[in-house]
């Protein structure tokens, strides 16, 4: 559902940036249907201010506009533009630590801040806490594999996801990072 929900992210901006408004709107409304369960934002947040022009749009058609209200808030929060020049032009994107959401589900596990003191935006997955959980012993990756009963490659997969949600480059500061966030 993730790599779903990222095609059809990347999909809606370049309807928009080819100015096919209604289309992009459409395709942006099964987005958001598909995320607000997860209180994903980066995955928005991420494509910069083609995005946020297009969510000002589908606000103005009255799409979900609580949870694109959300998405807004967080283009704030990063500093970003909210309204470029024109959807036509894209901004170089500064490189920002992707995290968890402020409150995945309003759940106190999920919330915290990063170690800029800036809330979290992304959240982890269930699967991504179980294999996190496991970092956090003993184990190596075949082992993590084995008793997850997936392949090495997924366990990696699984684990790039995690550092880059917390924002770190190596098992340790990832557990180290959850416990500071009651991840753990």
């Amino acid at each position: 559902m993730d790599e779903q929900l990222k095609v059809m992210v990347l999909q809606s901006v370049a309807f928009y940036t080819l100015g096919e408004k209604d289309h992009a709107v459409q395709l942006l409304g099964e987005a958001l249907t598909l995320a607000e369960p997860g209180g994903f934002i980066r995955i928005f947040v991420d494509e910069g201010a083609p995005m946020a022009q297009l969510l000002r749009e589908a606000a103005s058609q009255r799409v979900m506009p609580d949870y694109i209200g959300k998405l807004l808030a967080a283009f704030e929060s990063e500093k970003r533009p909210v309204l470029p020049a024109s959807p036509g032009k894209t901004e170089d994107k500064p490189d920002l630590h992707p995290a968890l959401p402020e409150g995945h589900r309003r759940s106190p596990r999920a919330a915290g801040e990063r170690g800029d003191g800036e809330p979290l935006i992304e959240p982890l997955s269930e699967r991504e806490l179980e294999v996190l959980k496991l970092l956090r012993s003993e184990l190596s990756g075949p082992e993590i594999a084995r008793e997850l009963m997936v392949s090495l490659s997924t366990i990696r997969t699984h684990t790039q996801n995690i550092y880059a949600k917390l924002g770190v480059n190596n098992r340790r500061a990832a557990v180290r990072r959850a416990e500071e966030l009651d991840l753990l």
